[in-house]
């Protein structure tokens, strides 16, 4: 993967629209609300970025290249398909409790009716998961760890479907609950079905 190169400024920015689109939505995202809110007028903003979908853009750019590099350190700790699996799923959970304003540019359905190059940043952070798991499932297939009566791609749908559904009712219940306790025990129930 390419280096990724932001700056602490345009750092900032993205972490102020996506603590604004937990709050208000992809309809609340707008470059005067992000003026507001950074307390800087909307042409310094621009100096930044030149448009709210360049702002989201960048904001999965930087997703994707963080989990990238997280998921692939992740792997690389651990010795046998099931910890390395635990691992990545443990290093999801705990970006997401660290950075919780980024579940909805990560999850939102509605991000994808904004642009085409909104949507395909948004499937190179699926193809990053691809990347990832892909190796290690069939890895685990082939030593008897996982189970290989399904697909190694139907067992990767299981796992991310149930991986976004559990952020989505996170976002619903406001971020109330630990996400990585909860996330540790769909850890272990996908383990027990995969087995």
């Amino acid at each position: 993967m390419q280096a990724f190169k932001m700056s602490k400024r345009q750092q900032e920015i993205i972490d102020c629209a996506g603590k604004i689109l937990s709050k208000s939505g992809i309809s609340g995202l707008t470059t005067k609300n992000l003026a507001l809110e950074m307390k800087f007028s909307e042409s310094a903003l621009y100096r930044h970025f030149k448009s709210k979908g360049k702002i989201i853009e960048s904001m999965l750019a930087y997703m994707e290249h963080d989990m990238d590099q997280r998921l692939g350190e992740a792997v690389q700790s651990k010795d046998t398909p099931i910890e390395q699996f635990q691992a990545m799923f443990s290093s999801q959970f705990d970006f997401f409790s660290k950075n919780s304003h980024f579940v909805v540019a990560a999850f939102s359905d509605g991000l994808m009716e904004e642009s085409r190059a909104i949507n395909q940043a948004i499937k190179k952070i699926m193809a990053v998961k691809y990347k990832h798991l892909m190796p290690l499932i069939q890895t685990g297939q082939k030593q008897g760890d996982f189970t290989d009566k399904i697909d190694a791609k139907q067992l990767i749908h299981i796992v991310m479907g149930t991986f976004r559904l559990m952020m989505f009712k996170w976002r619903m219940d406001d971020f109330k609950f630990d996400i990585k306790k909860e996330g540790d025990k769909h850890i272990q129930a996908l383990l027990t079905l995969m087995s």
